[in-house]
């Protein structure tokens, strides 16, 4: 278990780097559109961003969880389905004339919000309409969020026959007491039921999302979380650390108090603990917050050394090219980042008045370039290796690793930077040194903690 008091040390507000430059850093000021649509033409210029990852959000949910931090539009109104499709088709046929005519889909997740919010016969529109621009490869791996309480058969009925293998089940903890000051209430029973329906139809690759650093949280009744998912056994775990930053998403995560919170001691053993029984029961620690059963192709990719990270999280494909659409949905290519408009009501308006909903982004510069490439071996593989013509400046870098290459965390020999397996639990400090963005920043009220 990590040091309580390299805990109290590193603990630190940071990125999750699920991108570098992270949002924050973006220099939107030398950004326009035109200049957007140019990237992805000479990004798709090498071949494997022909084959594209895309992600689609879906940002609607009956209700509010005060724990979620994403960006998300709260209704009851399923009336709104309709037009929202409507507008992630529109925008998928407008974005399509920046790119290659020859592109196919390789990689396709549904992220929300809460996709089964929307009936099974819109995801079906969706999906036929997506496929009616570019196919799908042969291979093609098709996931989507689910929330068990709005999870249909019809749903996964649905989905399973349009390819999709995958699913991820938000459950984040099953104690009552946790689960009512988040405002997310399912039993196990609940899940228990749709998780094996999944399995039933034909999903292969299951995934439980976990939350620890909850509200209220115990280690006992976290070890019965824990528990109760080993019974299901899914193919993957998710087991995220609670970002607590009320300040940037509002009122939600002002339901509980800090003082609801584990402290950070405790925080680290829900994480520990839970580590060592899902590690017992055979899986595999997979980068940072992700566990998988061997057979599955993200424990196969950690001994492959091609374990890859964007916005969707870790994944076996290392697309040249992410594009986002709907609301909020941030693209990702070799040379820079877009991001769409995040309001619901603004993006449908840009929509349908012909116009690409994209507000904002970022232009790489070479050392942008250099610097992802080794915040991303970091996150995935946890070392990196500097080259003799980098662009960074290494007694800068020696200096900024310096506390933790002492402390026992990271070692640099040679040209090769490694995070030793004590230091596992501060891999974001580690991809901190490298970030060129935070020397001059002051990142208290960007981020959350590190640990």
């Amino acid at each position: 278990m990590a040091d309580s008091g390299l805990i109290a040390k590193y603990n630190i507000p940071g990125p999750r780097y699920t991108s570098y430059p992270t949002v924050p850093y973006w220099n939107v000021q030398q950004w326009d559109i035109r200049k957007w649509c140019q990237l992805l033409a000479i990004s798709q210029q090498e071949e494997p961003a022909k084959h594209l990852a895309l992600y689609i959000h879906l940002p609607y949910c009956d209700s509010l969880c005060t724990f979620c931090g994403c960006h998300k539009h709260i209704t009851t109104n399923h009336a709104v389905e309709s037009r929202y499709i409507d507008a992630v088709l529109r925008e998928w046929k407008l974005l399509s004339a920046s790119l290659d005519k020859n592109s196919t889909i390789h990689e396709l997740h549904l992220g929300g919000g809460t996709p089964t919010f929307f009936a099974p016969k819109e995801l079906k529109r969706l999906i036929e309409g997506i496929k009616s621009v570019f196919p799908f490869t042969a291979a093609a791996a098709l996931s989507f969020e689910a929330h068990p309480i709005s999870t249909t058969r019809k749903h996964l009925e649905v989905l399973h026959d349009h390819g999709f293998r995958r699913v991820s089940f938000g459950i984040q903890d099953y104690d009552p007491v946790v689960q009512k000051a988040i405002h997310r209430i399912q039993s196990f029973e609940l899940v228990q039921s749709c998780h094996q329906e999944a399995k039933a139809i034909g999903f292969n690759a299951i995934s439980h999302d976990l939350v620890y650093g909850l509200p209220r949280q115990t280690l006992s009744g976290f070890q019965q979380t824990i528990r109760c998912t080993l019974q299901l056994k899914p193919e993957r775990i998710s087991l995220y650390s609670y970002a607590h930053v009320p300040w940037i998403k509002g009122t939600g995560q002002r339901g509980y108090s800090e003082s609801d919170l584990p402290n950070p001691d405790l925080k680290r053993a829900l994480y520990e603990v839970s580590k060592q029984m899902l590690v017992t029961h055979g899986y595999v620690e997979i980068g940072m917050d992700h566990f998988a059963l061997p057979a599955d192709d993200l424990a196969k990719a950690v001994v492959e050394k091609n374990l890859h990270r964007n916005f969707m999280g870790y994944t076996t494909n290392s697309s040249g090219l992410l594009i986002g659409l709907g609301m909020s949905a941030i693209s990702e290519s070799k040379f820079g980042f877009a991001q769409n408009e995040k309001s619901t009501a603004r993006y449908l308006e840009m929509i349908e008045s012909g116009q690409l909903p994209i507000t904002r982004g970022h232009e790489m510069s070479a050392l942008d370039i250099e610097i992802r490439q080794h915040i991303l071996n970091l996150m995935c593989r946890f070392e990196t290796e500097i080259p003799q013509t980098t662009l960074l400046n290494r007694l800068e870098l020696e200096l900024q690793l310096s506390e933790l290459i002492s402390d026992g965390l990271v070692e640099w020999k040679k040209d090769l930077i490694r995070v030793l397996p004590k230091g596992i639990p501060f891999v974001r400090n580690c991809c901190m040194a490298f970030d060129a963005y935070l020397k001059d920043q002051n990142p208290v009220k960007q981020f959350s903690m590190t640990i």
